[in-house]
């Protein structure tokens, strides 16, 4: 019995989508990925998947059937929309699914309050609205060339080899107050169950908050994670003294708790890690030495 492969391109190979490809069944899935210079194309070849450079000589294969975006808009715009509008155009009919990992960013700062998919999009940093704009003209591919589109708003993503634990042990981690400050998170594995959901059930035009069931301050986090390896608190520093990257400094612009009740109303979605503690606890019993 013969029957066809689904065929992801993943324009950007970072955590997420890299997660995401990781737990797709590769009898029934054809995986490439885009990267930027050779040294990553090997790597993703390394993994097992098709390698692609991400210039303007890439030519979308015509059994493309799934798109994933990851790759971040810059001072330019998306780079994904400025080298392939044109082809992504063309190839609307033949695909079947194309999703773009957004940031919850676009809400901007509530003050604590809870956002959802319906809240005003107010970004409060340059990098939310370039965030925003990008959502816009990938939603305008749907609305005016009928592409699939699913944008994906990401709370601040943890997981193996990423999160408060590593970092209390190595001693880089900062007990930052900042009164009033709330952050939602969400674990990988979790943004790659909300993806697999979403492609069993497209509903292009739809945005989605991914996140977990517990948004809190941050301080509260690294106070778990000190707790449950044994090792002393950080000491309390005052936001105006952290002495914070601009990078950093601008994630603490926004406070907000995002509610994800349309991942598991309309997508069916049950989290592996519905709050920071599980999500900690196992990635406990994956720390080595």
């Amino acid at each position: 019995m013969e029957f066809t492969l689904s065929h992801l391109l993943c324009f950007g190979f970072g955590f997420s989508a890299r997660t995401f490809a990781a737990r797709l069944d590769k009898r029934v899935w054809k995986i490439s990925a885009t990267s930027r210079d050779t040294e990553g194309i090997a790597e993703i070849e390394a993994q097992g998947f098709h390698g692609l450079p991400f210039d303007s000589t890439l030519q979308i294969a015509p059994d493309v059937t799934h798109l994933l975006i990851s790759a971040p808009p810059n001072e330019n715009g998306d780079p994904v929309l400025r080298l392939f509008q044109a082809q992504l155009q063309r190839l609307s009919k033949q695909l079947k699914w194309v999703g773009y990992l957004s940031t919850t960013g676009v809400y901007g700062d509530r003050g604590g309050e809870w956002v959802d998919e319906d809240s005003p999009l107010e970004p409060t940093t340059a990098r939310g609205q370039r965030r925003l704009e990008a959502e816009r003209s990938w939603l305008r591919l749907h609305s005016d060339f009928g592409v699939p589109m699913h944008v994906f708003r990401l709370a601040g993503i943890y997981g193996p080899g990423r999160n408060t634990l590593l970092n209390v042990r190595d001693g880089s981690a900062k007990r930052i107050i900042k009164p009033g400050q709330i952050f939602s998170r969400i674990h990988v594995e979790d943004i790659a169950g909300v993806l697999a959901a979403s492609i069993a059930k497209p509903n292009p035009g739809r945005a989605y908050n991914v996140c977990d069931d517990e948004p809190c301050p941050p301080q509260e986090v690294v106070e778990f994670a000190a707790n449950l390896l044994g090792l002393p608190l950080p000491p309390e520093i005052p936001f105006e003294e952290a002495n914070l990257s601009p990078m950093a400094k601008s994630f603490y612009a926004d406070s907000k708790r995002v509610s994800n009740k349309r991942i598991k109303a309309e997508l069916g979605c049950k989290l592996i890690y519905p709050n920071y503690r599980d999500g900690l606890r196992a990635l406990k019993t994956t720390l080595t030495a």
